[in-house]
């Protein structure tokens, strides 16, 4: 039974005997029954449960919905699940996307021989943002002086002034202080409504229209009236051991190599990757130093052993002057220019997983966990704030669950004893 805040109202499955059992429950008094017509729901109609059928649809968002009629074992099955939950409102399962749970969810539509379908959804498209024209709006140069000031990243202070102009070009003919509570509400819930933005993006754009009216403009912090949603749970892909070594071996370059060795063995981020002097290589330590990184901290990770050999290899090569890895023209490498070469890898080896770069930083995590390395090394090594940030590499592994001894199998030890 689920109660459904939406509709103010209780949701209980219609099987076996539970309308009796309400009947029964409420004795005398009368209850009404309305039978609702059965719908015919078109290709294109929103997505339901099928007796026979066990339809597992994944988002852009990079969650599961599980569509399954009820039995009592398959729930069960998918209860085990980590972060699987009942989704009232869509009247459906969800599970975080992760590609190492496919099969298991393809080996429960089999144990019960259901038709399992697979279907991946493409994102909602919504209204484009308004175009930049002659007369579009600049940020104010205090707003950007203030994000300076306070030592925002570089990264950080163009998000947020692009988001703050998309703001003020929304009321083009009024002046920016005088922007209403009430307006800023509307444009946001036009962003989700009409934009069909991410959660992340109306959460930042909360938080660069929030910033010009209390850091720059010294105002009262406010809580703006509109939900602002929950994050998406969703679990990192990952790849295996194996697929990280498929990879490096159809890198041929050994520069590009180099450089993805150096991302993958230290946990980096692309941005730490191109941030990188030769200075801050420590062959002494086997250590690389990542100086000023997200939330302007130092930091030390590994450096492994083949990862040096090849640095050494690539430095009498290329001779880099300042940066570690220097683009053609001298200066920094780009970022581009890495996604490309991963991207190039992948396309050699016929992976077929959702990787990005910064997919490697979450392989380094998941592989020293499966190792036995403590979760706070790996978030001293990853520069984590939280350990509950580091926690969900725990939901990713599935090393040794072959180990892990049922408790229903135990009963039944004790059973067949007695």
């Amino acid at each position: 039974m689920q109660w459904d805040k939406n509709n103010l109202q209780w949701i209980i499955p219609n099987y076996g005997k539970n309308l009796e059992l309400i009947q029964s429950y409420f004795d005398k008094r009368s209850v009404d029954i309305h039978h609702e017509e059965e719908r015919k729901i078109t290709s294109s109609s929103t997505p339901h449960a099928e007796t026979g059928k066990f339809k597992v649809y994944a988002l852009h968002n990079r969650i599961l919905r599980i569509y399954t009629t009820y039995h009592r074992s398959v729930i069960n099955d998918l209860k085990q699940l980590n972060l699987c939950k009942w989704n009232s409102t869509e009247n459906c399962w969800t599970l975080p996307y992760n590609a190492q749970v496919l099969p298991t969810l393809q080996k429960i539509a089999q144990t019960y021989t259901l038709q399992y379908e697979y279907v991946q959804v493409s994102k909602t498209e919504g209204s484009p943002r308004l175009p930049k024209h002659e007369n579009y709006l600049r940020c104010p140069i205090e707003y950007i002086e203030k994000l300076k000031e306070l030592r925002y990243s570089s990264n950080t202070i163009n998000v947020y002034t692009d988001l703050f102009e998309e703001f003020i070009n929304y009321y083009p003919a009024k002046k920016v202080s005088l922007i209403t509570e009430e307006e800023i509400i509307n444009f946001l819930r036009y962003l989700v409504n009409e934009r069909k933005i991410s959660t992340s993006y109306q959460n930042q754009s909360i938080n660069a229209i929030k910033f010009y009216y209390e850091r720059v403009l010294g105002g009262k912090r406010k809580i703006y009236l509109i939900e602002r949603p929950r994050k998406e749970k969703y679990l990192p892909e990952v790849l295996s051991e194996e697929e990280v070594a498929a990879i490096l071996k159809a890198i041929t370059n050994i520069k590009h190599k180099a450089l993805i060795m150096t991302i993958y063995s230290g946990g980096l981020r692309i941005s730490e990757l191109i941030n990188l002097k030769i200075k801050d290589i420590d062959s002494d330590r086997m250590q690389i130093r990542i100086a000023q990184s997200k939330g302007k901290k130092d930091r030390y990770t590994l450096l492994s052993k083949k990862t040096l050999v090849v640095l050494r290899k690539y430095f009498k090569e290329y001779k880099p002057k300042e940066w570690l890895f220097e683009g053609e023209g001298g200066g920094q490498y780009s970022t581009t220019s890495v996604e490309k070469i991963l991207k190039k890898a992948l396309m050699v080896t016929g992976i077929k997983k959702r990787i990005t770069v910064h997919s490697l930083r979450h392989s380094f995590a998941t592989h020293l966990l499966e190792l036995g390395t403590d979760l706070r090394y790996i978030q001293s090594l990853l520069g984590h704030t939280s350990s509950k940030t580091t926690e969900i590499y725990t939901h990713i592994t599935t090393k040794g669950f072959d180990k892990i001894v049922n408790p229903l199998d135990k009963l039944e030890e004790i059973e067949s004893k007695n």
